[in-house]
């Protein structure tokens, strides 16, 4: 298989992960404060991308069991996919147009290495956003590329929440300023609703 024919699947992916993941939320919250800190940023970056790892490799290959062993399943996973993701592309927008503020990385971080780890496994794993986001949807737009190319469209996803957690984390000191601007989340989150809205469209014309 050409390189050609790979990037675009890999690219595809890597986007609509990083589409997924830079949304604000406790889990993001909770990185950037402990980089912020420099407390035990590598315990919570490397828990919080192994995890996401996991979670897409497992979405890959359990939607593409379900395709062969009900494909009507899938079918309506595709759709319940296609509406979460216009419905969270019309709330970025609401947001892009209607902005709340910047992220505050406020609060105190739990003292021991050991509360830190299992905070970050709770923020990731006990979060029942995740398993939409990722399980359903990830798994959804995965298995859209054909059995060939889904595990590159993974394969950039996979480097999505590397990179993401890992620049959240280490560059907190240097993103401080761009968290706290509600003008960049204003662009930011308009760029994730035309992201978004393109993708659910996309899912919801292939299912």
């Amino acid at each position: 298989m050409s390189p050609a024919a790979v990037l675009g699947p890999a690219l595809l992916g890597l986007g609509s992960g990083l589409a997924l993941i830079v949304a604000i939320g406790a889990q993001n919250a909770f990185v950037l404060r402990q980089g912020l800190r420099r407390q035990f940023v590598g315990t919570v970056v490397a828990l919080c991308a192994v995890s996401d790892l996991i979670l897409i490799a497992a979405s890959v290959a359990g939607t593409s069991l379900l395709e062969q062993v009900a494909p009507w399943l899938m079918s309506a996973l595709r759709w319940a996919g296609a509406v979460f993701l216009l419905g969270y592309g019309l709330l970025a927008a609401r947001r892009a147009l209607r902005p709340a503020g910047g992220l505050v990385a406020a609060g105190a971080a739990p003292p021991g290495r050991g509360r830190v780890a299992l905070t970050a496994l709770a923020l990731t794993w006990l979060n029942p956003h995740v398993y939409v986001d990722t399980v359903l949807v990830m798994g959804s737009l995965a298995n859209a590329q054909g059995e060939q190319l889904r595990w590159w469209f993974a394969a950039g996803a996979m480097t999505a929440s590397v990179l993401w957690f890992g620049g959240l984390g280490w560059g907190a000191t240097r993103l401080q300023r761009f968290f706290a601007s509600p003008v960049s989340w204003r662009v930011l989150d308009g760029s994730l609703a035309v992201l978004m809205l393109v993708l659910g469209l996309e899912l919801a014309l292939g299912a």
